[in-house]
């Protein structure tokens, strides 16, 4: 068996063995495929698709690659949430400490930006000392102690989608169904958790374009939830347009603050209600999913959520007084309005576009190995169904270059869609699979 083989297979449009999926994720893991030829079958996957038994077989043999974690010693049900990737999408950081908040255990491996869309770890690091490397063992014990950890995910858990994860951002092979649904699942596989809850986000933002796409990529993915014997929920999101108002990696940390202080932005608090139900449901803690929303609530107002964020990023290094005094995180060196040039209604704020611009800006990666400016992004006054008048301040721009900056802007002037007729409010939470 040979790698030139598999690839011409492929190629070919012919469905690939399970021996030959197996060969392909471990002699890449071992390093005895080179990049150059994993991105030829990527692309030929990319192109031609795969199976669902493929599918399948890509995701056990990726979950296989290394080690799978054990959280049996934490002694109670495990959820894991896990988003498709999404602008502006910190609901993992918002959720997450709500969750572990209400005594429900958060181990949580999250990823890095990829493509246009942020990473919940690039946006943590933005914190200055937060560790996101800590080895399993730690992991587990700062789990035991305080009810959550979100760290990036190890070396050793899922190598073969860790490195293919990072090899598709560069090749232009980001949205590709079973890709996607091979890399979510295998990671969740691996990770431990016994139930998942998976945001699947749909418009234009998204991986998944339209509704029938995620309706289909969530099936797959339960599917295989089922087969590894891990109960899956898939919540299907829209992203449309950005979540919450901030995108870049501080700004969004910054925001996040602010939701757990209580000034959550409509759409931020539907999601998190929404997706945070089901983990309480799943992880036994309550069968009726409105009163579990008005525990999220709860826990919100009265701090405790606040709170147990301060505990996760103490015991992770984080320091606490960049949270504790906002004003002490970098600030970008110019901060530029974009102004609406008519009046009317916002009737579409591209996703894709605003992520995009965001990366332009040095908020994400263009190639794998680029570093990330945290500080730079875009602020979001208005979104849609908003009512605007010219002259307006539609957004704000956060570069520290000033050439970029005001590229910025005139792409988002452009991005920005005002029409004279009154908008429908947008419906954050489409279905329930």
């Amino acid at each position: 068996m040979n790698i030139q083989q598999i690839i011409a297979n492929k190629r070919d449009k012919k469905i690939l063995s399970q021996e030959e999926i197996e060969y392909f994720v471990n002699e890449y893991v071992k390093g005895n495929i080179t990049d150059y030829q994993a991105a030829a079958l990527v692309m030929a996957i990319y192109l031609n698709g795969m199976t669902e038994g493929e599918t399948t077989m890509l995701t056990l043999a990726m979950a296989r690659s290394g080690e799978t974690l054990d959280l049996s010693t934490l002694n109670k049900t495990v959820v894991d949430k896990h988003s498709t990737g999404g602008v502006g999408d910190k609901i993992t950081i918002v959720l997450m400490p709500i969750i572990a908040s209400l005594g429900i255990p958060v181990a949580k491996m999250s990823g890095r930006g990829l493509g246009f869309t942020g990473g919940t770890i690039d946006k943590l690091e933005s914190i200055p000392g937060y560790n996101i490397e800590i080895p399993i063992n730690n992991f587990i014990e700062i789990v035991k102690k305080t009810g959550i950890s979100v760290i990036g995910q190890t070396a050793n858990l899922a190598p073969a989608d860790k490195k293919l994860y990072a090899l598709r951002d560069t090749i232009a092979c980001v949205d590709s169904m079973p890709l996607i649904a091979s890399s979510i699942m295998s990671k969740k596989i691996a990770a431990g958790a016994e139930k998942i809850v998976l945001d699947v986000t749909v418009g234009s933002g998204a991986f998944m374009k339209d509704k029938e796409s995620a309706v289909e990529i969530s099936k797959l993915m339960k599917k295989i939830g089922t087969l590894a014997n891990k109960e899956t929920v898939c919540v299907l999101t829209n992203m449309d347009e950005p979540v919450g108002k901030a995108v870049g990696n501080t700004l969004e940390i910054l925001e996040t603050i602010e939701c757990l202080k209580g000034n959550i932005p409509n759409d931020i608090k539907e999601i998190i209600l929404g997706i945070g139900s089901y983990i309480i449901k799943l992880a036994g803690e309550g069968d009726n999913l409105e009163e579990n929303k008005k525990r999220i609530l709860e826990n919100i107002y009265n701090g405790k959520a606040y709170d147990k964020f301060i505990e996760l990023i103490t015991s992770q290094g984080g320091d606490i007084s960049y949270i504790e005094n906002p004003d002490k995180f970098e600030k970008a060196k110019y901060i530029l309005p974009v102004v609406a040039n008519k009046s009317g209604y916002i009737a579409e704020i591209n996703a894709k576009d605003v992520g995009e611009t965001s990366v332009d800006l040095g908020a994400g990666r263009v190639k794998k190995e680029d570093g990330i400016d945290h500080a730079v992004g875009i602020i979001l006054e208005k979104k849609i169904a908003d009512e605007v008048k010219e002259g307006e301040i539609l957004a704000y721009v956060h570069a520290n270059n000033e050439e970029k900056g005001e590229k910025a802007v005139k792409r988002l002037q452009e991005i920005y869609i005002i029409v004279e007729q009154k908008i429908e409010p947008e419906k954050y939470i489409l279905d329930i699979i």
